[in-house]
């Protein structure tokens, strides 16, 4: 089975575009704000949005099944406030699970929540809490930023994140440490502040002690850890010098990264430098780089052909493709196996 551990609602019908430009403009204009029950998307253009796009790719490709949450850029934690934030993620996190119910073989869930620069992050609890129990999502996607590009929040060690990372604890969840839009001019959103914001993540992580705090606290860092596997060495000195534990100790028991990197070179430098028992398959398709690679004249983002290439043996491929999925999502496992998987 390969298990793509990184889609996004990216193609959702116009409809839900629609609305959420109808919030934000009442944010301002409170007569133009929409309620959620206003917000109309039946099951048929569902089937059509995900057809044609997200599994047409899948089947094409050769994937199974994909952890699925909203849309990344969408999250735009920075705009409204809390009651902002937590109706658009009540809605996005809506549609996910009627994603997953329509295509149960092929979508599984993950949330986002409804967070809000400043806030304290125990009023995104209830949100997740129903997530997991009544929609049977198998991770979160945690913003470190939800300032958009500012970093107005605490380190992701900072004990302002305790009452989330508590939960996650409880239910047995991941998060993805995943940041959302940039509005600061200086980061360009998928290039840069992407990027940035993995790397960041799993520095906040090597310069703190939190995983002493929560030892089976599991964080995914997307698109193949930023900077983390080129710079390996310059944190192995750092944390050396920091006078902390191997990385391996350090963070390597709770830190996991996927295969959204989009070309060769990239992904046997991931396999070559971080043990592969921590990478874990993803595409991201249909998101941040769309394209035709000129130079090989496949889809920048069917990242398989890649792992397919890569330098590592069967056993190592069917840990990235399914094994440590398995392990690090335990409710992702005990959902397949309920199904005979």
């Amino acid at each position: 089975m390969i298990i793509d551990i990184h889609g996004h609602y990216t193609t959702a019908p116009k409809a839900l575009e629609t609305w959420r430009n109808r919030q934000i403009a009442g944010i301002t204009n409170p007569s133009e704000a929409p309620k959620a029950s206003e917000l109309h998307i039946g099951d048929d253009e569902l089937r059509e949005s995900i057809e044609s796009n997200q599994l047409r790719l899948m089947r094409e490709r050769g994937l199974d099944l994909t952890i699925f949450s909203p849309r990344a850029s969408f999250m735009a934690h920075h705009i409204g406030d809390f009651e902002v934030s937590s109706t658009w993620a009540a809605i996005c996190n809506e549609l996910c699970y009627r994603v997953s119910q329509l295509f149960p073989d092929d979508f599984i869930p993950a949330a986002m929540l409804p967070q809000s620069p400043g806030v304290d992050v125990a009023t995104c609890i209830p949100e997740l809490v129903k997530c997991v129990e009544q929609y049977g999502n198998v991770a979160i996607n945690l913003n470190p930023d939800p300032s958009g590009g500012h970093w107005t929040s605490p380190p992701l060690s900072d004990r302002y994140w305790y009452p989330i990372y508590e939960k996650m604890v409880e239910y047995d969840i991941p998060a993805m440490i995943h940041v959302s839009t940039s509005c600061n001019a200086c980061f360009h959103t998928t290039g840069a502040h992407y990027l940035n914001a993995d790397t960041t993540a799993f520095m906040q992580c090597l310069t703190s002690d939190l995983f002493r705090d929560f030892p089976t606290l599991r964080f995914v860092i997307p698109h193949g850890g930023g900077a983390v596997p080129y710079h390996w060495g310059r944190f192995r000195g750092l944390a050396q010098e920091l006078k902390k534990p191997l990385l391996t100790e350090h963070l390597l028991n709770n830190v996991f990264f996927d295969t959204c990197v989009y070309h060769q070179p990239g992904i046997d430098l991931l396999t070559r430098v971080i043990p592969v028992d921590n990478i874990l398959f993803a595409s991201e398709m249909i998101g941040a780089v769309r394209g035709i690679d000129p130079e090989t004249g496949d889809y920048f983002d069917d990242t398989k052909r890649y792992i397919e290439a890569a330098h590592i043996d069967a056993d190592e491929r069917y840990k990235i493709y399914e094994g440590n999925a398995r392990r690090v999502y335990p409710r992702l496992d005990a959902a397949l196996k309920t199904k005979g998987h």
